[in-house]
């Protein structure tokens, strides 16, 4: 009898195989309310090198970190019409505390435009308090209805950036500037994921703004993702909070400003991009461990030596985990590491000692050589940033091969339904054909211009629309 294997195969049933592949490599739980999880530890180990990644990005396009309250008072989101119309049916609403009705109920935070909105209009006095930029590491609340563990939860991690200009021009330009070179460095250069930078439509646009930006990832089922988000909101919370600075002229003037952000939802992302059968596959560049050195058994010499290795690796800058549980069966703990998707993986054994050597097993390209053992610290950096562009270069290629070019609505559907991506004329699909797809499941993921690059506006002549369907 065939031995069953240890995770659903993605071609057999792509949802059950993610829902697997999370509880066998370890990385969450669902939590005790529906709609929550627990992120376990190399999950979570995941998210912080995320958080690091990100944060170094945010500071260096001047931003600060800061903390707003979880608890915002409802009159608050009432302010901004549009945006408390777009994020009714998510809110989750106290009424009560400490064994009393509350005078006002309170919003768990779903996002953080208002209660911050409230905060600027009393940090901005003058042009010379602006620009202000803000960036808050925190959780949110959205109450979901189909929840699924990092892509869609009721509660969960993420960054979001609030920023205010002095002009429409410096606003627009700051959020283009996270979109590209925050978000879309990180997103390219550290998670592998070819993304598409793009244009949101007027039916997809974030609540309150004038202008989305998203990052559209193709996973390896060939649905979309949008992997982080970065918004104009022009002056629109600016009105509704009286943001307001004195300009040089002696003129008080409107603020113009932005938002942004990321989540833990691009674990869900980094686990359907580059994931196969036998597990994950982490990116050399964010993997918490990039190299494990397991001991084969338990011989006195085989630790020593496991140790020594781990030491020289560590010292060449290379992330590394000792696994010494020889009282683990071998077999169980290498593909424990393998469906946590290490890069390397280092295996000592007695005879290995006698040779001078290690068998070296690479998780992205697959295979298994000896090498030997003086020369693991010189030859595994090359190695890592080998696999590093495997994985994009994976990643664009599969976007190229399931991606096709149509010409009319209904063709644009139908290679949506079948797995991939449509590119079509907007100036042919438009607001009506875009709504026509949207009663069939399939979404205008992003506007791009004819070079691919990001339009300047909905209607600019040439702009391309980016069809899918989308987690």
């Amino acid at each position: 009898m065939a031995k069953a294997p240890v995770l659903t195969p993605r071609a057999e049933d792509f949802p059950r195989w993610y829902q697997d592949l999370i509880s066998k490599a370890e990385l969450a739980d669902n939590g005790p309310v529906r709609g929550t999880m627990v992120i376990r530890p190399y999950g979570y180990g995941l998210w912080e090198r995320m958080q690091g990644e990100m944060d170094a990005r945010i500071k260096r396009a001047g931003a600060d970190n800061a903390y707003f309250p979880l608890f915002i008072p409802q009159s608050y989101l009432t302010r901004e019409a549009e945006h408390v119309e777009g994020f009714a049916p998510e809110l989750a609403v106290v009424t009560h505390g400490g064994g009393k009705e509350l005078e006002e109920p309170v919003v768990v935070r779903p996002t953080s435009e208002t209660i911050i909105n409230d905060y600027f209009s009393k940090w901005v006095q003058s042009y010379r308090d602006l620009p202000l930029l803000i960036n808050q590491w925190a959780n949110v609340v959205r109450w979901e209805m189909r929840p699924r563990v990092f892509l869609r939860t009721s509660e969960f991690l993420w960054q979001e950036g609030h920023t205010a200009h002095a002009t429409y021009e410096d606003a627009r330009d700051y959020a283009a500037m996270i979109h590209r070179e925050v978000y879309g460095d990180f997103m390219v250069n550290v998670l592998a994921v070819d993304v598409v930078l793009g244009r949101k439509t007027p039916r997809e646009r974030f609540a309150g703004a004038i202008n989305t930006l998203t990052l559209e990832g193709m996973m390896g089922d060939g649905k979309a993702l949008q992997m982080g988000t970065s918004h104009e909101l022009g002056q629109n919370f600016a009105k509704a909070f009286d943001t307001r600075y004195l300009a040089a002229d002696g003129e008080r003037k409107l603020v113009w400003q932005t938002s942004w952000g990321t989540s833990t939802r691009m674990v869900g992302g980094l686990i359907m991009s580059h994931g196969d059968d036998h597990g994950l596959c982490i990116p050399p560049r964010l993997a918490p461990v990039q190299a494990v050195v397991l001991a084969v058994k338990g011989d006195e010499a085989v630790l020593a030596k496991v140790r020594e290795i781990a030491g020289r690796l560590a010292a060449a800058g290379i992330r590394v985990r000792v696994d010494d549980r020889t009282d683990t069966p071998f077999g169980r703990r290498a593909v424990d590491w393998e469906l946590k998707g290490v890069p390397l993986r280092i295996e000592v054994g007695p005879r290995d000692l006698e040779q001078g050597t290690a068998m070296l097993v690479r998780r992205i390209p697959g295979g298994k050589e000896p090498v030997a053992i003086d020369a693991l610290a010189a030859t595994l950096p090359a190695l890592l940033e080998e696999d590093q562009a495997l994985l994009l270069r994976r990643s664009r290629d599969r976007r190229t091969a399931l991606t096709s070019d149509v010409a009319t609505v209904e063709e644009a559907g139908e290679a949506a339904k079948a797995g991939g991506w449509a590119r079509i004329p907007w100036s042919v699909l438009g607001e009506a054909g875009e709504a026509r797809l949207a009663e069939d499941g399939v979404s205008v993921r992003c506007l791009v211009a004819e070079d691919g690059s990001v339009p300047n506006s909905d209607d600019q002549p040439g702009n391309i629309a980016i069809v899918a369907r989308a987690y």
